[in-house]
């Protein structure tokens, strides 16, 4: 009968090697993000509202490292068990990967009516309280931008800040009824853009991701075959 392919077999223990690396650190990171309390400082973050995020991570770095664990030695001790345990949990986890694409996919359109719902309550801006008009005056001077929903309309007209003002070189402007130059665009419009730039990073990644997984997939079922042919 026909022996085992020793390239399939070290090339799916490299494959594993560092998979269970990746895991290993993704697991590591989380973990110190989790427990440290100076993790916050470095980032200048309060890290507490991110911890449901965290978590996940935990969970996935700990499924990884098993997973490269199992595909390591299933490779190595060519065990049938532990290669076929290995390919029922990465299609499992190749399964959820493009289900949650998919959802992305339907709910992405909802973003934008989330975002308008939750801004609605801040405006008129000029009557929030002096924090938040802080940080909002903070957003529109980093992003070039003028308002959350209606740009300058969403102050009142004696009470633009100079956030607002716009540098005619560097973005699009429009003058206001006193006669101002202001960022065109609103703040909400640059969040959107942004979101849709990330989520074509995301895809881009889960694209990649998908690709090593079924090769890890190919790996596993030959040498699972040419185990049990043996």
């Amino acid at each position: 009968m026909a022996g085992v392919n020793k390239c399939i077999k070290y090339s799916m223990f490299f494959f594993n090697f560092l998979f269970w690396l990746c895991g290993a650190i993704i697991l590591g990171v989380s973990i110190w993000l989790r427990v440290s309390k100076d993790a916050g400082k470095v980032t200048e973050v309060n890290l507490s509202e991110f911890h449901p995020a965290i978590n996940l991570l935990i969970a996935v770095g700990s499924i990884i490292m098993v997973l490269g664990f199992l595909g390591c030695c299933g490779a190595i001790k060519e065990s049938k068990c532990m290669l076929i345990l290995f390919f029922i949990g990465l299609l499992l986890i190749l399964i959820i990967q493009i289900t949650a694409g998919v959802l992305g996919a339907v709910y992405k359109s909802k973003a934008a009516s989330t975002l308008n719902d939750t801004y609605k309550e801040y405006i008129p801006l000029n009557t929030q309280k002096d924090d938040i008009k802080k940080e909002i005056e903070e957003m529109q001077q980093e992003n070039k931008c003028c308002g959350l929903l209606n740009g300058y309309k969403d102050w009142a007209e004696n009470s633009i800040p100079s956030s607002c003002n716009c540098i005619a070189n560097q973005a699009p402007c429009l003058t206001t009824g006193t006669g101002r130059s202001v960022w065109a665009q609103s703040c909400i419009t640059v969040m959107i853009e942004v979101l849709k730039a990330n989520l074509v990073i995301i895809v881009g990644i889960a694209f990649g991701l998908a690709v090593i997984e079924l090769f890890g997939l190919a790996f596993s079922m030959t040498l699972y075959c040419q185990i049990k042919n043996k």
